[in-house]
C-alpha cells in the first residue's frame, strides 16, 4: 500500500523497538500530527485470553471523548420527565419502540427502565446488531436514569475485544490538553484491568498502541501505567 510522504516521514520517527511512557507517547503523537482537521485519538490493546467474547465492559473517560452521544431513554411516567431533565435527547415508551421497528435509529445509546425490558427485548434483532441493546451489566437497564445519562453524555464508553483479541477505543481528540489525554488513557487501562475475566492467567495485556487518525501507532509501556 502506497503511503503519502507526510505519514511515511512520521512513521520513520517512531522507534518500533521502543516502549514509550504514556507521557512520551502523547507528546510524540501530537508532534507527528499531519492532518489539518482535529484528529481523533485511538487506542488499541492486544488482549491474551482464550475466550475473547468475555472481554467486554465499559469505562468512564474523565475528559470525555470529544463527541456527544444522542441518548434515547425508554421509560414511562415520571421517569420520562426525569430523563428529559437529565439531558436525554429522546424519551418515550411503546411509541419509540414502534418507531425503531419502522427503521428509526437517530441515537447512539439506549437506556431502558426494568419495567420496559419485556417490550424492548422485542428489538433485540435491531438494537443487538448495532450494539445498542440495553443491558443490566452495562448499567443501561436501570431506574437511576439520571446517573446513567450523565455518564453517557460525559464520556462513558463501552468496549469489547474483536475476533483477533484487540480492543479498540476512542480516547478523545488531538486538541485535548496532554493531561486530559493521559488521564483518559490511565482511566481506561485501570478499568480494563478491573474487568479482567477471572479465568485470565499470566500476562493479560500483551501490548498497547495509541495513534491519531492519520498518524503512526506508538507503543506504550503499559507496565508503567498506574493501576
Amino acid at each position: 500500500m502506497k503511503r503519502g510522504k507526510k505519514i511515511t516521514a512520521a512513521r520513520e520517527k517512531v522507534d518500533k523497538t521502543n516502549l514509550y511512557t504514556v507521557e512520551e507517547a502523547v507528546k510524540m503523537m501530537k508532534d507527528l500530527k499531519t492532518a489539518k482537521f482535529d484528529e481523533s485519538i485511538d487506542m488499541s490493546i492486544k488482549i491474551v485470553h482464550k475466550s475473547m467474547q468475555n472481554v467486554r465492559g465499559s469505562a468512564v473517560l474523565p475528559a470525555g471523548t470529544g463527541k456527544t452521544k444522542k441518548v434515547l431513554v425508554i421509560c414511562k411516567g415520571d421517569k420520562q420527565k426525569e430523563a428529559l431533565e437529565a439531558g436525554a435527547d429522546h424519551v418515550g415508551a411503546e411509541d419509540v419502540i414502534e418507531k425503531i421497528k419502522e427503521g428509526w435509529l437517530d441515537f447512539q445509546a439506549v437506556v431502558a427502565t426494568p419495567d420496559m425490558m419485556k417490550e424492548v427485548g422485542k428489538l433485540g434483532a435491531v438494537l443487538g446488531r448495532k450494539g445498542l441493546m440495553p443491558k443490566p451489566k452495562s448499567g443501561t437497564v436501570t431506574d437511576n436514569v439520571k446517573e446513567i445519562i450523565k455518564e453517557l453524555k460525559g464520556g462513558r464508553i463501552e468496549y469489547r475485544a474483536d475476533k483477533t483479541g484487540v480492543v479498540h477505543v476512542l480516547l478523545g481528540k488531538v486538541s485535548f490538553a496532554d493531561e486530559a489525554i493521559i488521564d483518559n488513557i490511565k482511566a481506561f487501562f485501570v478499568q480494563l484491568m478491573k474487568d479482567k475475566p477471572s479465568d485470565a492467567k499470566g500476562n493479560y495485556v500483551k501490548s498497547i498502541h495509541i495513534s491519531s487518525t492519520m498518524g503512526p501507532g506508538i507503543k506504550i509501556n503499559h507496565k508503567g501505567i498506574e493501576r
